[in-house]
């Protein structure tokens, strides 16, 4: 019930700050033998209350006419009670310093200052005199002040921003590093899986017919899985440095075991890529191929390579029954973010021999080869 007398976040700082004031504020009005009798002080007062509650609750327009009225009961207790009731404008100067408008606080400054020479001309006590020399140097604080409290409110603001944008940061951060978990998980351990349970079946068709042949798939199951546990280690190590040869080779194992005949034309010798280059690209082959598989019905496969104009080049072709769409997996997304990613191109059509066609693109760039390990 309190918070809606007194704002939220000010209680802890300036409650009692403000209590401890305006106690003294009254004390030292109505203790006084003024000309202005008990009614105008009283009345004087309330003008200075009714100024204080409604410069706490506002930013704007109101809070500028609520300092200068508030400021002009001071000046008036200043003129009948003495240059010292001035010093309680320091109130009015905080709240100005809250104000979102510069064109204020430099109008309420400025009205500050004025009470001062006000005051001192009425009541004829120059204000660089000796009795009157600590008004000076408060009345300087009292017209900075409210451009201290400026820049702090600002930097605070600022602050709050920061600290907001730091955390949709690392939220983002966090759900980037859960599609790459994801996707690493789709495009290695789903392919190693794809060809478990394909020699699975191969070795269930044998077991009947010829046991030997059996024996030789489940030979290759227990070998695919410790690949598989490799990934997986691997995975969790970060460790995710995988070569274009040894690509290259597990992609034809993978085709012969799904009856795809695979061709690979290595026009020329590979230019130097750096590790995160080459595993990005290996990477896009595996996932070319797993789509191959289950989804394109083909026969045979081509895989191109070749350098032109500074543009590194793999071009995968198949004679299945063509490209249909996104779909619905994580394959043909992955691929084009991770050629986005290292600045290159992707382009995933139907090819007019019939089948699909992958394009991928990566511009050459000069740099000495990364460390695999």
């Amino acid at each position: 019930m309190f918070y809606k007398l007194y704002p939220r976040d000010q209680i802890k700082n300036y409650l009692l700050i403000d209590i401890v004031l305006t106690v003294f504020l009254c004390y030292r009005v109505l203790r006084s033998d003024a000309a202005l009798g008990l009614w105008g002080s009283l009345l004087l007062l309330l003008l200075y209350f009714v100024s204080f509650y409604v410069a706490l609750w506002r930013r704007g327009g109101l809070l500028l006419a609520a300092v200068l009225s508030g400021l002009s009961a001071i000046a008036v207790f200043g003129v009948y009670i003495g240059p010292s009731v001035l010093m309680f404008g320091i109130v009015f100067a905080d709240l100005l310093g809250r104000s979102k408008s510069k064109v204020h606080i430099a109008i309420g400054s400025g009205a500050i200052a004025l009470s001062y020479l006000l005051v001192s001309v009425i009541r004829q006590e120059p204000l660089h005199e000796t009795s009157n020399a600590i008004y000076l140097p408060v009345m300087i604080i009292q017209t900075v002040y409210p451009i201290v409290i400026y820049i702090k409110e600002k930097a605070k603001s600022l602050q709050g921003e920061l600290d907001e944008a730091n955390e949709q940061i690392a939220k983002y951060i966090q759900q980037e590093e859960r599609q790459r978990i994801a996707r690493d998980l789709h495009d290695t351990l789903g392919q190693t899986l794809m060809m478990i349970k394909m020699k699975s079946e191969l070795a269930t068709k044998w077991v009947d017919k010829d046991s030997a042949q059996a024996k030789r798939e489940l030979s290759e199951i227990l070998d695919t899985t410790r690949t598989a546990l490799k990934q997986v280690r691997e995975l969790v190590s970060d460790m995710k440095f995988v070569s274009l040869p040894s690509e290259l080779e597990h992609s034809a194992k993978l085709l012969h075991t799904a009856g795809i005949a695979l061709s690979i034309e290595d026009l020329e010798k590979p230019p130097l890529l750096s590790s995160v280059e080459e595993t990005m690209l290996a990477l896009c082959i595996r996932e070319a191929m797993t789509n191959i598989i289950k989804h394109s019905r083909a026969k045979r496969c081509t895989i191109r390579l070749e350098t032109k104009d500074h543009v590194y080049g793999i071009h995968i072709a198949d004679d299945g029954i063509g490209f249909t769409g996104q779909g619905d997996g994580n394959g043909i997304p992955s691929i084009m973010e991770r050629m986005k990613t290292l600045g290159g191109s992707s382009a995933i059509d139907p090819s007019p021999e019939g089948g699909t066609r992958v394009s991928l693109k990566l511009p050459l760039r000069r740099h000495e080869k990364e460390d695999a390990s």
